[in-house]
């Protein structure tokens, strides 16, 4: 989870507090803010956003971790970042910013969507993710044309899906055979991470498979600040980021990612790899 900033600017959207007539601000009237998702877990939040949203596409949420903490979750480009938003029981406080009523709290959101995290990274608050949406009442019939025993039981059916954990953004990449820094943008989906020439690119440089990663740590090896590696069994590749504290968060939630990897693979569950990719 990180910290932000809510930046100043010129842009405007439809102001979201004309959603309700009450001017005092308070928890409860949270119910009546459309972006509202109350205990939507992280894990839905990034389906939705990556799924159904768009860049900039945002959504409040509970916080599991104590009463009276939210999170705010956006989806940028490829992943879903989330920062905090806490509820004093008198004002809602944001990054550096406090706001005496929820109304200023969304009429801020609404004028200046501009967030900066502690990590450089820029996002726009564009599309509020609607609690909820028009679904079809449309349901397929059921026809059972042929009987197939599989020998499992019930105490088979254990649920598993692997986390969407996102992050992206640039980092600074060793070369393999030529050993000099190129900076690339790099986005982290499921168990794999992939680095893009830049930005704008729409097919990645190399794909990484997480599941044949086997360390990731902090490296003072090269002449570099905010550096880490990544071992693999054909290569460590080393990497660098601007700040120390985007480095720690890489690295955390890499880890985070090998930890769950490990765990499916002692379990014994063959869905934990990704498709084949050919490296160009």
């Amino acid at each position: 989870m990180g910290r932000a900033e809510l930046v100043g600017g010129n842009m405007s959207t439809q102001d979201p507090s004309e959603l309700w007539e009450r001017s005092d601000g308070g928890e409860e009237l949270l119910q009546d803010l459309g972006w509202y998702h109350g205990n939507l877990s992280r894990h839905a939040a990034e389906a939705l956003l990556l799924s159904n949203g768009r860049d900039g596409s945002y959504l409040l949420r509970d916080s599991n971790e104590q009463t009276g903490l939210y999170s705010l979750s956006v989806r940028a480009k490829d992943s879903v970042k989330h920062f905090h938003v806490e509820y004093t029981g008198y004002s809602f406080k944001f990054g550096f910013n406090e706001y005496s009523t929820l109304k200023d709290f969304v009429k801020h959101f609404a004028n200046q969507p501009l967030i900066g995290s502690e990590t450089g990274t820029l996002i726009v608050l564009k599309h509020p993710y609607p609690r909820k949406v028009e679904e079809p009442s449309i349901y397929e019939s059921v026809r059972v044309h042929t009987a197939m025993q599989t020998g499992r039981t019930e105490n088979d059916l254990v649920p598993t899906a692997p986390s969407l954990g996102t992050k992206e953004g640039y980092l600074t990449k060793q070369g393999g055979l030529v050993k000099t820094w190129k900076t690339r943008w790099f986005t982290l989906q499921r168990n794999e991470l992939k680095y893009f020439k830049d930005q704008m690119s729409p097919e990645p440089i190399r794909i990484l498979d997480l599941t044949e990663c086997s360390a990731v740590q902090f490296d003072y090896s090269q002449e570099r600040v905010n550096c880490f590696c990544l071992v693999f069994p054909f290569r460590t590749f080393y990497l660098c980021a601007k700040t120390g504290v985007e480095a720690d968060e890489w690295i955390k939630i890499l880890r985070w990612k090998l930890s769950k990897i490990r765990k499916q693979l002692d379990q014994g569950e063959d869905t934990v790899r990704p498709q084949s990719f050919i490296f160009k």
